[in-house]
């Protein structure tokens, strides 16, 4: 897989996922909460499956 998400791209998605699992775990905003699970993944591995589909790139070398 070529990195397609770049560094403020990937921060950003880390952040809100780990907001959204915590609200969601504090019971907060309720269980659709959870979805914060996939910018959380694709923060972390640092590959986007829509960016890939339409050819966006965030990322500044593909490596």
């Amino acid at each position: 897989m070529i990195k397609n998400v770049g560094g403020i791209d990937r921060i950003l998605r880390i952040v809100v996922g780990l907001v959204l699992i915590a609200l969601a775990a504090t019971g907060t905003v309720g269980l659709w909460g959870y979805i914060g699970v996939v910018p959380l993944l694709t923060g972390l591995v640092g590959w986007c499956p829509p960016y890939a589909l339409f050819g966006w790139n965030t990322c500044k070398t593909k490596s």
